[in-house]
């Protein structure tokens, strides 16, 4: 998703999903600023790159099945078979974002895609949280329904500190993955 953003220059997210500070997430929360709730949302966005990353594998997984003549142009893997193992947050300017009462407490859903200049950060895991963060790839979902297993080896994923990129550095980082 970060290729095709510096690609097309805009970034359409998947279902309008997203997370914002929300007045149900600082109804949640008994104290915390804008910014301590600002952390809160983007982990759980980083929580939610896991997800896309096992959409992403599986995907590569199925489209490994077909013989590489018979690929699609779209279909390709983007990272040579696998994907990189590493949560992204895109930290974004918008308006007209909708509540969505029915899921977490950060999350809304986008009027459209986000356009590269209203992008203000992205946030990435650096290459030593690869480790942690494949294995949260697998238990995700486990650690969602309760796991407390699961929920260990999340946590591990989720000490590591994303790493804060201005918008225009995005293109350099791509090319280091």
């Amino acid at each position: 998703m970060l290729r095709e953003l510096v690609a097309d220059r805009e970034l359409a997210a998947i279902g309008g999903t997203a997370f914002a500070v929300t007045p149900a997430l600082r109804e949640a929360y008994a104290s915390g600023d804008d910014e301590e709730l600002g952390e809160v949302a983007m982990a759980e966005a980083a929580r939610a790159s896991l997800r896309l990353l096992a959409a992403e594998r599986e995907a590569i997984g199925e489209s490994e099945d077909i013989p590489e003549s018979d690929h699609p142009d779209d279909a390709a893997p983007l990272t040579g078979g696998s994907p990189v193992y590493r949560r992204a947050v895109v930290a974004a300017d918008v308006t007209g974002a909708k509540l969505r009462p029915d899921l977490d407490d950060a999350v809304v859903r986008l009027a459209g895609p986000i356009s590269y200049q209203q992008i203000a950060s992205v946030h990435v895991d650096l290459a030593d949280a690869e480790p942690q963060v494949a294995k949260a790839v697998d238990v995700v979902d486990a650690a969602d329904l309760g796991d407390t297993d699961a929920e260990f080896v999340l946590g591990d994923a989720e000490d590591h500190q994303l790493a804060w990129y201005a918008a225009q550095e995005l293109p350099f980082l791509l090319e280091l993955l």
